[in-house]
């Protein structure tokens, strides 16, 4: 009986890890991923980018201001 208390602290830290490995190989199985265009936030961007897009061709540019150029 004693031998085997001996032998459970040298034990624990490969099994332990043994189990950390498994229990983070198995929680990475369930997460999946949206398709590329059904983000919400994504297609907000893309309508508020084409509302822009609108107000800059209804606005002229002042006479003595330098026009923007638009950055990707």
């Amino acid at each position: 009986m004693s031998q085997f208390l001996y032998a459970l602290p040298a034990l624990a830290c490969p099994v332990g890890m043994g189990l950390m490995m498994w229990f983070m190989m198995r929680s990475g199985r369930n997460t999946t991923t949206p398709p590329a265009g059904a983000d919400p936030r994504e297609q907000e961007l893309a309508a508020l980018r084409k509302e822009i897009d609108g107000l800059r061709t209804q606005v002229t540019p002042r006479s003595g201001a330098p026009e923007r150029e638009r950055t990707p």
